[in-house]
């Protein structure tokens, strides 16, 4: 699958570089309206004719673009292939939890322990949350 994934990417990459050159030969419409002032007296004498070089060349464009389409519709069709997902669950493959309930804080210390959950004296107010913050 790789190596036709491989050949379908080279194959789009010749194909987009050789639109690019045949694109870059052509003439634009402008240029007719200079012939009909003079300036393309040897137009009669070129490789392709008269008027045979824009039809190979616009041909030959033609094609090359639907080689281009169709190899950009193969690669997104075998790039998006995927394997079929296990059956099972994705929970199965999670690593255990430690056996110690104390974890290691990074440099050697230990986790503070918990919380004191015994209920202040009667008469004494709770702690709020200014209560609980070290002054300076």
């Amino acid at each position: 699958m790789n190596v036709l994934l491989t050949l379908l990417l080279v194959v789009q990459i010749l194909a987009a570089l050789g639109m690019i050159g045949l694109i870059l030969m052509q003439h634009g419409k402008g240029a007719d309206a200079g012939a009909a002032f003079g300036g393309g007296g040897a137009g009669s004498a070129s490789l392709f004719g008269a008027s045979g070089g824009a039809n190979f060349l616009s041909r030959t464009t033609a094609v090359l673009a639907g080689v281009f389409l169709a190899c950009t519709l193969g690669l997104a069709y075998f790039g998006n292939l995927r394997e079929a997902p296990s059956s099972g669950s994705v929970l199965e493959n999670v690593p255990a939890a430690p056996a110690s309930p104390v974890q290691q804080i990074p440099g050697g210390a230990t986790a503070p322990a918990a919380p004191d959950t015994t209920p202040a004296p009667s008469g004494t107010p709770a702690p709020t949350g200014a209560g609980q913050i070290p002054s300076k």
